[in-house]
């Protein structure tokens, strides 16, 4: 069931879990744009219930140009997982090079408000040769 996902980390009771996949018909190389598309599985293997609030996530180039992207939750929601509990969900990355990565991490709230954070994996994003040029 998780061999779909390359990727994985563990915060605080919370696992990550990060698939991604080159999109050779959303990319258009000639014109410097090459475009992934990422699968992101939270598991609450917690004993409580956490909602999702923000995600930071730092996105380079093959450049060491650096794009910081902050916002509320993650595609228009703020899942609340309970114990035992997992939500996925799909976005994407489009970057002016054939390689970089990308790392962060959410912020999640306990019941009480508290807030706590957690880590996603670094990940490549990694065009294949033929579409480097």
């Amino acid at each position: 069931m998780n061999s779909l996902f390359q990727h994985v980390a563990i915060t605080a009771g919370i696992t990550v879990r990060v698939a991604v996949n080159f999109m050779p018909e959303q990319s258009r190389t000639g014109a410097g744009r090459w475009f992934w598309v990422y699968h992101i599985r939270l598991e609450n293997h917690r004993d409580d219930t956490v909602q999702l609030r923000t995600r930071h996530w730092r996105i380079t180039d093959s450049n060491g140009m650096v794009n910081i992207v902050d916002g509320e939750g993650v595609v228009g929601e703020s899942p609340v997982l309970s114990p035992g509990q997992t939500h996925d969900y799909v976005s994407g990355c489009e970057l002016t090079t054939h390689r970089g990565t990308m790392e962060g991490f959410y912020t999640f709230a306990h019941a009480d408000g508290t807030l706590f954070e957690v880590a996603i994996p670094f990940f490549p994003l990694a065009a294949p040769a033929e579409e480097a040029d």
